[in-house]
């Protein structure tokens, strides 16, 4: 992760998380600190003495290079490892999501546990799916993101319309030709509590800047294709060793458990693909 761009486009972008942090206890202030210092100490092993590939742009987040580099090679398939959701707008045939924490596999075709079983719904008892990650994508938009303090497109809409207004499924059904129903929502305006109008359309277009990891603009894009394109495999040896001497050191027990599996892996370097 850099210092996101999205900061300079959109002040409020992620306030609210310097926020919360700055109320933290002491405690709580603490656990971050030991958090951080653990994940520099793994970061630094995995970028100098494995062959893995560590990404990190200064005016970049991390979600603008894993989209960005599954967007550049489109012909390998990728498992993005991650509990959040808002990755789901890249699943493809290609794109498959692992969370670790639930021990979930998130696909088109839809959500597998870790013996390949359909996950089940405590409360339909049918198998759970993944919504199509273009309705996601839309919806969001629409929305926004309040754990990334990004306001909604247009507050209290309603997700199916009626008979008097438009609701977002109808607004997105008609996407493509930008009919009446469109229209109707997008041309709405709303007045916040600062007594600022707001249009729809340009509410939900500054929320795809934000959102969408595919309209971020021009510079941005360019800035994540450059920074890819200067990636070089690594040719670092004896990953065995040293994975066996960072386990000793953090008493990671499992993990030296299968210290071949695990360094087969860690030695694998960034593949010469073709750069789309």
């Amino acid at each position: 992760e850099g210092r996101s761009w999205r900061k300079d486009y959109y002040e409020p972008y992620k306030r609210n998380r310097a926020e919360a942090r700055a109320a933290h206890t002491e405690r709580e202030a603490e656990e971050d600190r030991v958090f951080w210092e653990a994940f520099d100490k793994f970061k630094e092993f995995v970028s100098t003495n494995t062959n893995c590939t560590v990404m990190q742009n200064p005016q970049l987040e991390a979600d603008d290079l894993i989209a960005g580099f599954i967007q550049s090679h489109p012909n390998d398939r990728h498992v993005i490892i991650s509990t959040d959701s808002d990755f789901h707008q890249l699943l493809a045939e290609n794109v498959n999501q692992y969370n670790g924490i639930a021990e979930e596999l998130h696909t088109l075709t839809g959500i597998f546990d870790d013996r390949g079983r359909p996950v089940m719904d405590k409360k339909t008892k049918e198998p759970k799916t993944v919504p199509d990650p273009k309705w996601i994508l839309f919806e969001k938009c629409m929305r926004g993101d309040p754990t990334d303090n990004i306001m909604s497109a247009y507050p209290g809409v309603r997700t199916k319309g009626n008979a008097k207004k438009v609701g977002l499924q109808e607004a997105f059904e008609d996407r493509e030709k930008r009919g009446w129903a469109w229209n109707n929502m997008m041309l709405q305006r709303w007045t916040d509590h600062e007594g600022v109008e707001h249009r729809v359309l340009d509410r939900y277009e500054q929320n795809r800047v934000l959102i969408d990891l595919t309209a971020q603009p021009q510079d941005i894009r360019d800035s994540i294709d450059n920074y890819l394109k200067s990636l070089q495999p690594k040719t670092n040896s004896q990953i065995g060793t040293h994975l066996i001497k960072f386990c000793s050191k953090f008493e990671l027990v499992k993990l030296a458990e299968n210290v071949q599996p695990v360094s087969d892996i860690l030695a694998k370097p960034l593949q010469e693909t073709s750069y789309a």
